[in-house]
C-alpha cells in the first residue's frame, strides 16, 4: 500500500524493514493475550467431522469459516461472531452481542446468507465444536440452505486457522480490544473496522488483493508471504 508513495521519493523498503521502523517509533499495535473463553465443546449435542482437511480452495463461497471472539468494553466483555469466506478472506457475516448465546452466531449466519450470491454451488460451513454451532437452530439453518457442516477434531484451533487469523487481524490491526467505550459505541467501531478490512486491507495470502477484490476472482490465488521455516532449514 505504501510502495507507490515510497517510489515517489526514490525509497525502497521491504516488509521487515517497515515493521522494524514502526516498532522503533512505537507505532505497532501492541499484541494482547487472550483472556476470555468463548468455546464450550463439552456438551451432549452432535459434533460433525472435519470435511476440509484436503480441500483446495479455488473460488469464493466454497468454504465459510466461523468463530467467536471477545472485545473488552467499559464494563466487562462483548462477543463478536464472524463468518469469513476462506477463499477471499472477506468477512461476510458478523454480529456483536452482550452474551455467548446462539443468537449472535445466528445473526452472523443470516447476514452471510443474505450476502451469498452463488446459491447453486456447493458450500461448506466450518467451525469449532462450540455449543453455539452444534445447537439445533444453527444446524437446521445450515441444512435448510443445503450447506455442509464441518467442525474441528477435538477442538484443535489449528483446524480453524483462517477464522482465528481473521479474529486477530480485526482485533490487533484495528485496535478492537477496546475497554473505553460502551456497547453501542463498540458496535459502531466494529462495523467501521470490518468495512475498512474488507475494502482496504490487502492480504498476502490473496495475491495482495483486498477481500472485496479477491471475492470477485476464481482460480487459485497466489500466496505472497515469506516461508521463513523453509528459508532457514538445512538442504
Amino acid at each position: 500500500m505504501v510502495n507507490q508513495k515510497l517510489a515517489e521519493h526514490n525509497l525502497v523498503a521491504g516488509r521487515d524493514h517497515l515493521f522494524d521502523l514502526l516498532a522503533r517509533y512505537k507505532l505497532l499495535v501492541r499484541m494482547r493475550r487472550r483472556k476470555a473463553i468463548t468455546t464450550d465443546s463439552r456438551h451432549w449435542m452432535r459434533k460433525y467431522e472435519n470435511l476440509i482437511m484436503e480441500l483446495v480452495l479455488d473460488r469464493p463461497e466454497q468454504l465459510w469459516v466461523s468463530d467467536i471472539t471477545y472485545i473488552r468494553i467499559t464494563h466487562g466483555f462483548v462477543y463478536l461472531s464472524l463468518i469469513t469466506d476462506a477463499y477471499s478472506k472477506k468477512i461476510i457475516g458478523y454480529a456483536l452481542r452482550k452474551d455467548l448465546s446462539v443468537a449472535g452466531c445466528m445473526e452472523a449466519l443470516e447476514m452471510a446468507l443474505e450476502n451469498r450470491t452463488t446459491t447453486w454451488k456447493t458450500l461448506i460451513h466450518h467451525s469449532d465444536r462450540g455449543s453455539q454451532y452444534c445447537c439445533k437452530e444453527y444446524v437446521d439453518l445450515l441444512a435448510q440452505n443445503k450447506i455442509a457442516i464441518s467442525m474441528t477434531n477435538n477442538g484443535d484451533p489449528y483446524e480453524n486457522a483462517i477464522a482465528e487469523r481473521v479474529n486477530g487481524i480485526i482485533k490487533n490491526e484495528f485496535n478492537l480490544y477496546g475497554g473505553s467505550g460502551g456497547f453501542e459505541e463498540t458496535r459502531l467501531l466494529v462495523s467501521k473496522s470490518i468495512a475498512a478490512y474488507n475494502e482496504l486491507r490487502p492480504h498476502s495470502s490473496c495475491d495482495y488483493l483486498t477481500p472485496n477484490q479477491a471475492h470477485l476472482k476464481s482460480g487459485k490465488l497466489e500466496k505472497k508471504w515469506k516461508n521463513y521455516k523453509n528459508l532457514t532449514s538445512n538442504p
